[in-house]
């Protein structure tokens, strides 16, 4: 792994801290299942610097408007 997939994996748990923090209603694993499918979005990504940001805002979306 580069010193970028950790930078990047850090990132994501970090994410899910937050969400976590944001969500406390709902389960760790619904959490984290909606940060695990947004980051499957992204796996193609060529650019990666913004790619945790636009995790993050996915996930939270999953996780205020689930479908």
């Amino acid at each position: 792994m580069t010193r970028e997939g950790i930078d990047e994996d850090r990132e994501i748990e970090e994410i899910i801290v937050r969400l976590s923090a944001r969500f406390p209603h709902k389960p760790s694993t619904t959490v984290i299942d909606a940060v695990a499918e947004a980051r499957s979005h992204f796996e193609r990504a060529r650019v990666r610097d913004f790619v945790p940001v636009l995790i993050e805002r996915e996930a939270r979306a999953r996780l205020e408007h689930p479908i």
